[in-house]
């Protein structure tokens, strides 16, 4: 038998979407539409590739081609760490690409990979906060890059440094969700970057009082763990305005490229489709809360 952790922060994110059950509603049921609006734009679904890194190792150009496979479903793509070239290939392609910095220690590298993002016609930007620390209690090395955490202060100079949407994500608190609202963020995503700590909360747990402190001020993305349109549904119903999907299109990108991720996300917004025929959702908008119980019991704590 095979061993799996307790303590696996992804394992126990799957387990909590997979204790969340739906109630049917048929009656006066329509056919669901699923575009969304997003920082001003509308898109095809509800669903954005996450901010993936490093996919050149997947295949030859994987980042522009993960780009180019979103721009044909409709999709926003959000970019993590790479070379400049790399973001200006994937905006090349037409894509919608929110370029996510690390937290550099150094802040002259952060306002330069803004200023670049900026001129290479990105969509957004934003900071990835929560790879600030390793397990040890130390400040971060990513590729060999120093890493630190950043104050409320320094976030807001971030902002206020370009006029591009700036996202922060890693968070997973109803405190760092207001600071992020304080810093002048225009978009947060709840996440643990996929078990970077062990016994994480599961961001669909914190995710409804995340939304309250939110309060539809901005858009609040979920990543981690998000495998099919019932999970994109789940997330949805407990708040989010969108998800991100991550490892769902690794696999597809490394088959059969840039249409193997458009696929993917079809096929991902065909299932969430799917699922508001059955819940009597028409639009987006209408998916809420009171269609979720917990397995066994209903949850009132979700709402």
């Amino acid at each position: 038998m095979k061993y799996v952790s307790r303590n696996d922060s992804n394992l126990i994110t799957r387990e909590y979407f997979d204790s969340l059950l739906l109630e049917m509603r048929h009656i006066d049921a329509v056919k669901p539409a699923a575009e969304t609006e997003l920082f001003g734009e509308t898109f095809s679904m509800p669903i954005a590739t996450a901010a993936l890194s490093h996919l050149n190792d997947t295949c030859e150009r994987g980042m522009a081609k993960m780009a180019e496979g979103a721009a044909l479903a409709g999709a926003l793509c959000f970019s993590g760490m790479g070379e400049r070239q790399e973001l200006a290939d994937m905006c090349g392609t037409g894509a919608k690409v929110i370029k996510i910095i690390k937290p550099h220690a150094d802040n002259a590298v952060v306002f330069e990979k803004i200023r670049q993002a900026e001129e290479d016609n990105a969509f957004g930007v934003g900071m990835d906060i929560d790879h600030a620390f390793n397990g040890q209690g130390e400040y971060d090395v990513v590729c060999g890059l120093p890493m630190k955490p950043k104050s409320l202060e320094e976030l807001k100079s971030f902002v206020q440094a370009s006029k591009l949407p700036f996202v922060i994500k890693g968070v997973l608190s109803t405190v760092d969700a207001q600071k992020a609202l304080e810093a002048g963020a225009a978009g947060i995503v709840v996440s643990h970057h996929h078990g970077i700590m062990d016994y994480a909360a599961p961001p669909l747990m914190v995710l409804p009082q995340i939304v309250k402190v939110v309060d539809g001020r901005i858009p609040v993305f979920v990543d981690c763990c998000i495998e099919s349109g019932m999970d994109v549904f789940k997330a949805l119903a407990l708040g989010a305005d969108a998800v991100c999907v991550g490892r769902a299109i690794m696999e597809p990108l490394k088959k059969n490229g840039a249409e193997g991720v458009r696929d993917a996300l079809a096929r991902m917004n065909g299932q969430l489709k799917g699922v508001m025929a059955r819940t009597g959702c028409a639009r987006v908008a209408d998916i809420d809360s009171s269609v979720i119980w917990k397995r066994n019991c209903r949850e009132e704590s979700v709402l």
